[in-house]
This record gives C-alpha cells, structure tokens and sequence, in this order.
C-alpha cells in the first residue's frame, strides 16, 4: 500500500489536543476529515500528540492508502479545508515501512515566555506572561542536570503501565529581549513533561528554588517535587528527526 508523510504546522489555541476525541474539536479529527474528501476514511499516525492548546511547526503525519494520490493536488485541497489554523507544507510518498512515530529519532520543544512587567496581547496565544525578572543563567544551569537518561517521573504524568524513563540529548533556556526560550530535544517524551520543566525552571529563575533544587526533584521521582504545570500556550513542537536511510527524508523544519 502507498504510504505517503504530511509536514504540517497548527495553532492549537482552540483545538482540544492533537489527537482524535468523540465531540470535540481536535487536529487530527479536522485533517482526517479534510483527507476523506479526497482519500475516503484514513488512520494516520503522528509523531507526537500534543495537549489542547500546544502549538506545532514541524509536526508529522503518516497513513497508507489503496492506491496512489497526486501528493500536490492534496496538498492544496487540505490547505483550502484547513486553513488558517492549520497549514500543511509537503505531502510525499515515502517508503512503506516509514511510521511517523516509531521512525522518529528525535524531538525538540520550544517553549516561550514573555518576561516583561506588562502582557503583551500579541503574544499572549503563542507565550506563557511572566512579570516578575527572571535569572535565565540559573534556570540554564538548572536544566543541564536534566541531558541523559533518567526516570523523569517527578515531571511527568504518569500512565498506568507506562515507563517514565526518557533520555534528553539537549535542554537549555536562552533569552533574546523580553523573551526566554527553553530549547529541549528528546527521543521522546512522557506527558507534561516539558511544561513540568518549565515550571520548575521558572521557580529557579524567580529565586523559589535553588539551580540543585531540580536535580533534587529529577531523584525524588515523586510529582509533589516539581512546581506544577506550565501553561500550554507557551509549547510548541517545532521539529521532528528521522534516519537519513531512502524513504526516511528528514524534517526540514530546523528551528
């Protein structure tokens, strides 16, 4: 059967999550509907699920179909059904054994907040307002404890039967202006795990909590450890990897 890759991009500011759920409105229920008109009734797998109001700009997409598609005449049939919340930029055959979720060798999170005394609407879809200053060195120094495999239960919510052990390849905040960037790459990650570093970043950075005080909770494996949960528009996926072997193109999002 073809198998063919969507590269798509969304705001997620009034889905509830990425993935498909009875009466309401979410990504993949709005582009299988759009993939219907043209293919009939599609499963697509995605490269990761994100939570109502997370954000994407390098998400990806796999399904198989019957028979072949004109991957460009679907590409501007989904753009003229999703759009503006949703944007898709290539559609491509790729080998059948690729799998948007298990080919994935990596993904990278940005996380974004607006560190100014006073919000600023512009941002206020796609940025979590925090006024009070922030020490982005010590946050910076406070996320490296995290790079390596470990059991990230104290920053994630657990699923029963699910391990929450994950290996971080990179983590580290920046600040340009009145934004902080947290910048964080994995193979995979459990749920809340990201925004549950965020907030306990943040804790760091306002003085609540000592740069050790995250390796303190990383060992403590205990979810009363982190400060809670970051809010979710602040998130975005911005880029998934996969092996460079024939029918496993890279993503090209590289921000």
């Amino acid at each position: 059967m073809p198998t063919y890759r969507i590269d798509l991009a969304y705001d997620g500011t009034n889905f509830h999550g990425y993935a498909r759920q009875t009466g309401l409105r979410t990504v993949q229920g709005s582009l299988e509907t759009a993939l219907f008109h043209t293919t009939g009734e599609v499963d697509t797998v995605v490269a990761g699920r994100t939570d109502r109001g997370v954000h994407a700009a390098g998400q990806v997409v796999s399904f198989a179909v019957d028979s072949p598609l004109d991957t460009a005449r679907l590409a501007r049939s989904l753009n003229r059904q999703l759009g503006p919340e949703i944007a898709v930029y290539d559609v491509r055959e790729v080998d059948p054994a690729f799998h948007a979720r298990f080919s994935a060798t990596g993904r990278r999170y940005r996380y974004r907040i607006l560190n100014a005394p006073v919000h600023d609407p512009l941002q206020a879809r796609t940025a979590w307002h925090v006024p009070e200053p922030l020490d982005v060195a010590a946050m910076d120094r406070a996320v490296g404890v995290l790079v390596g495999e470990h059991d990230f239960a104290t920053f994630c919510r657990k699923a029963p039967g699910r391990t929450t052990e994950r290996e971080v390849l990179a983590a580290g905040w920046s600040r340009t202006g009145d934004v902080v960037e947290l910048s964080i790459v994995a193979k995979a990650f459990c749920h809340h795990m990201v925004r549950s570093i965020v907030a306990t970043s943040v804790d760091v950075g306002r003085g609540r909590l000592s740069p050790d005080g995250v390796r303190e909770a990383l060992e403590a494996r205990d979810r009363a450890a982190c400060s809670g949960t970051a809010p979710p528009q602040g998130l975005t996926l911005t880029n998934v990897t996969y092996d460079t072997n024939p029918g496993f193109s890279a993503s090209y999002m590289t921000s």
